[in-house]
């Protein structure tokens, strides 16, 4: 349940995801370059995977009825993998290798280490049993299945799993175009010397961290002037080249705040200020019909609220096959006797103690202590009004799954 005038984080995700552009535009690369990108279309079989009955080990093709307790079978053919093999002579093995094509007439494969070579052939020490140590054709993947759906996210598995139907060129969703734009007349770039009241721009390069990670194309990235006028023109020209602008600061009351003015002068501004923490500030809303992520300043809650609000966007966008993230629910390791109408999403990390795992914050969860999130492998989740005693059970989410 929200509290006053804040949104909850159920009714913010409604209000966006239904509001997320789709991609519509795709490209075709080569399979060597689709790693993290994301399927345009169905992947169907075009043959069969493996193309034809193959063997699972290094050993003998025969036929099961041929083995006899006490007789050697001769070796009439080697077969390499690769080479088209002729058919098996009946009384007869072939040396075969691991996916070397089985020849007809065999019907199953005897493992080099279950025979003794004799001069006659090999004796067979071991039961064989008719089918034993063949792949069949098409047991992978059958002709005219689907292999891969529209909107899966191709990782290393994929990328092999590709390779095996033959190929080469893939189509993918084009990337999603991002702005970064940073408030702060106090902002500089890290390598200049600080003068009296600057500070490092933190929040680019997190951010310019999370869209790689994401599979994003930064095509702006610049710091927002603080004038209302210099706030406008940059937005202005972001939309005109970006699917989606992200800002940070700027969004909450104070004067210099221009970011959610701009919105709400023109009418823009469609949500403000949600039940979490950190994160409250944030806003949404488009300039030129190009949505706007407008994120707090400080450095952990821009992380936050990218993690559980701007990456459901932006898979929306993507068109990513739907991912269910259920979290762990782990004891807590730690107290909280303060409660909040805002849910909060402590930085932690798994931890085992006296034998079981458990979620351990860091002490200070300030929005402004980014050291909190390099400690932390995960964020852990306190219900609104909720306080928290050592055992409570809590949800955990890693980041890799956050960002998987």
């Amino acid at each position: 349940m929200a509290g006053p005038n804040l949104i909850s984080l159920e009714d913010a995700l409604t209000h966006l995801l239904a509001r997320a552009p789709a991609m519509t535009s795709s490209e075709s690369v080569d399979l060597s370059k689709t790693l993290n990108r994301i399927l345009a279309e169905d992947q169907t079989v075009p043959a069969d995977v493996p193309p034809a009955d193959n063997s699972a080990v290094d050993g003998y093709a025969l036929r099961q009825r041929d083995v006899q307790p006490g007789r050697p079978l001769p070796v009439s053919a080697r077969i390499p993998a690769g080479e088209a093999p002729r058919p098996l002579t009946e009384g007869t093995v072939a040396r075969i290798f691991t996916g070397s094509e089985i020849p007809e007439g065999a019907d199953s494969v005897v493992m080099q280490e279950r025979v003794e070579i004799r001069d006659a052939g090999i004796q067979v020490l071991a039961e064989v049993a008719e089918g034993q140590n063949i792949r069949r054709r098409g047991q992978d993947l059958a002709k005219g299945d689907l292999a891969l759906a529209q909107g899966t996210v191709i990782r290393p598995q994929e990328m092999g799993l590709l390779a095996s139907m033959g190929v080469a060129r893939v189509r993918v969703q084009s990337k999603l175009k991002v702005a970064i734009l940073t408030t702060g007349d106090e902002l500089v770039d890290p390598g200049t010397p600080l003068a009296p009241g600057q500070i490092y721009n933190t929040n680019r390069f997190t951010l310019l961290g999370l869209l790689e990670r994401t599979g994003c194309d930064v095509v702006l990235c610049e710091s927002l002037e603080d004038t209302r006028q210099a706030t406008r023109e940059t937005l202005q020209r972001a939309a005109d080249s970006a699917d989606l602008i992200i800002t940070t600061g700027g969004v909450s009351v104070g004067e210099e705040d221009h970011v959610r003015a701009v919105l709400e002068e023109s009418d823009a501004l469609s949500l403000w200020r949600l039940a979490i923490k950190p994160g409250k500030p944030l806003a949404f809303g488009e300039i030129g019909g190009t949505p706007i992520l407008g994120l707090p300043g400080n450095p952990a809650a821009v992380l936050v609220t990218f993690l559980v609000i701007v990456m459901p966007f932006i898979r929306k966008c993507q068109g990513r096959l739907r991912a269910e993230f259920t979290g762990q629910s782990l004891p807590a390791a730690f107290q909280n006797d303060a409660t909040s109408i805002r849910r909060e999403f402590v930085r932690a990390r798994k931890e085992l103690r006296d034998g079981q795992a458990c979620i351990a914050a860091y002490p200070n969860q300030s929005s402004g202590i980014l050291s909190s999130a390099c400690w932390a492998d995960g964020l852990a989740v306190v219900p609104e009004n909720t306080p928290v005693r050592p055992g409570d059970v809590l949800t955990f989410y890693s980041f890799d799954e956050l960002l998987a």
